[in-house]
Formats: C-alpha cells, structure tokens, sequence
C-alpha cells in the first residue's frame, strides 16, 4: 500500500513538473494541443495539461548570421570570393515553428543562394564602389523571402571581397596609370596657366618702355647678388637689331 502511495506521488509529480514551463523576456512559447495550433504565449509562467499540450520555444532576439565566402563570378566574367553576415529576428513565433522545419537554417541557405545570385548580376565596378546598393538589395529579398517563415532580416552586409592575384594586379596597374594622368593633366593645366600670365606679363611691359627697362635691371641687379665669377648681362632684342642694321648699312660716299 505505502508503495502504491509513493508511486503515485511520483507519478503526479513527474506530471506537474513536466506540465510547469517558464518563457523568458525574450522568448515565446508556441503551444500545440493535440498536435493542433493553440497560439503563442510568454512570457511568464504557463501550465500545460499533461500529455495533452506541447510547447515549443522561440527567441526573439537578433541572431548574427555568418553566411560562409561564396564563390561567384560577376556580369563582367570575373570569378571572385565573397562572404556577408546577415542580422534577422524572429516576428512571427507560429510562423517560425510551422512554416518551416529550421528557420536559421532555411534563412542561411537562403543567404548563400541570393548572395550568389545578386553579385551575378553586378559588375566588379560596382561591387566594389556601391557595395551600399548592393547591401540594400540583398536585404530587400532575403527579407521578401523569409517573410512567410516569420523572419524579419533587418541587415546584410558584404564583409570581404577575395580578389584573384591576377586581377589584383592589373587593378593596381589601372589605379597607377590613372594617377599618372591626372598628374600629366594637372601638370598641363599649370603649364597653360604659366604660359598665359607670361603672355600677360609681357605684353604689359612691351607696351610701356620705361616697364621694360625697370625689369631690365631689376634681372642686373638679381644677377650681381650671385656669387659667380662670370656674369651675363641680357640686351634687348630691339637694341640688338638696331645695332645689327647699322654694322650692315653701306657706307655712305662723300660727294666730290
């Protein structure tokens, strides 16, 4: 009789222990009874009739997902590795538990399969230059997709991009060709400036002599501050042509 009693004690308290089920803050507890859908609840304390009503539990906070390097080859034909890391949250708890048999795994494949699609569709250009564009399409479909799993992904982010050694170099060949012309051009606008103010300049003191011959010896005197044992003094072309004309002139004959 004392055996019976303790066996049912047991028994009883086997059944409310497993019947008691706590859900935290973060959680919620999806409740089947008899294999049907009853709803979800938490958080809190709950009691489940025993061998009648299951629960499942369900996090509802933000899962970091490491979506491993995919290698893709780009609408230009360039092969390349690339991995992201997606953010999402569960917001639909019945969704998560009946729509899907794994829903981080599904959100995972999911993932792989669009990253690889997308960055099929992009150039290398773009890839690299407008990766927020690319970050923001990702997401929009990854989020339609997963959308009737009562998954809600909030952030996907390309987090690096695996280059082939080979185009790894022809890139930093084009990056220093480049840099070389924008130096030539740079050079060549200084140079057509230079050359206009000198025209300016000269054309400024050519219409006024005195000008011209207040920069001549300003040059005299710049010239006499060099430490140099041979000096050379500048003429004026206009004095040397005059000079030129006259050794030539022929000599003129006295008449008798």
């Amino acid at each position: 009789m004392i055996v019976t009693v303790v066996v049912l004690l047991v028994i009883i308290l086997f059944l409310v222990s497993s019947s008691v089920r706590l859900v935290q803050e973060y959680e919620r507890g999806v409740i089947f009874r008899l294999g049907r859908l009853v709803g979800a609840r938490g958080p809190g304390v709950f009691f489940l009739i025993p061998l009648v009503e299951t629960m499942t539990k369900v996090d509802l906070r933000i899962v970091t997902l490491d979506v491993p390097a995919q290698e893709t080859i780009t609408r230009d034909n360039v092969q390349l590795k690339v991995d992201a890391v997606v953010y999402f949250r569960v917001i639909d708890p019945e969704s998560a538990v009946t729509k899907v048999l794994d829903y981080r795994r599904a959100t995972s494949l999911m993932a792989q399969t669009t990253l690889r699609s997308v960055l099929g569709q992009s150039d290398l250009d773009e890839l690299l230059s407008r990766r927020e564009e690319i970050n923001a399409r990702l997401q929009a479909i990854l989020d339609e997709q997963t959308h009737p799993w009562g998954v809600k992904v909030s952030i996907v982010e390309l987090r690096d991009v695996q280059l082939p050694d080979t185009m790894r170099r022809a890139m930093a060949r084009q990056a220093e060709a480049e840099r070389e012309k924008r130096a030539k051009i740079i050079h060549a606008e200084g140079e057509l400036a230079a050359s206009n103010r000198l025209a300016e300049a000269a054309s400024i003191i050519g219409s006024e002599p005195a000008g011209l011959q207040l920069r001549f010896l300003q040059t005299l005197t710049e010239i006499a501050t060099e430490k140099s044992q041979t000096v050379v003094i500048p003429l004026p072309l206009d004095l040397v042509g005059r000079l030129l004309a006259e050794t030539r002139a022929p000599e003129r004959v006295a008449p008798t």
